[in-house]
């Protein structure tokens, strides 16, 4: 299991999320370019120390990822035709995040094997990309039986 950051652009989403990953012991890619610094210190703060206890692959853009992926890619998206708490995952997937402005691009969300909407109330746009990761995240581990301890 692993997440996928695609061109992030908030940097405390995104070390909120890493912290997650380190928390949880699942691996992160993280698809270039981003709209902030690398070592932006908001992304820190919001990382804290975890940042050194998570395993951070870094693509130089989408086609590199692609090359370097394994199992399926999952896309969390609100326009998804597969419901999370029905949806079963595999121990090899991985968690495709969009950015928070502007999620991905349609070729990207066309080539996601799965598309995985997370269910709320109809009036709502959107969750926070952080905590729409743990959500996912936390069912696909509880499913596949891979939570850490």
């Amino acid at each position: 299991m692993r997440l996928a950051l695609y061109e992030p652009d908030i940097p405390q989403n995104t070390g909120a999320i890493l912290r997650l990953a380190a928390c949880l012991g699942v691996a992160v890619d993280l698809i270039e370019p981003f709209g902030f610094p690398f070592d932006d210190r908001r992304m820190r703060r919001s990382g804290m120390d975890y940042l050194d206890r998570v395993e951070i692959r870094r693509h130089e853009n989408w086609a590199s990822f692609q090359a370097a992926r394994t199992g399926r890619i999952v896309l969390l998206t609100t326009a998804g035709d597969h419901a999370l708490p029905a949806f079963a995952f595999e121990s090899s997937d991985t968690l495709l995040l969009g950015r928070e402005s502007a999620g991905v691009p349609a070729a990207i969300h066309e080539a996601a094997d799965i598309r995985l909407r997370i269910p709320m109330q109809p009036e709502m746009r959107s969750l926070n990309i952080a905590l729409a990761a743990a959500l996912a995240l936390g069912e696909a581990l509880r499913q596949i039986n891979a939570w850490p301890g």
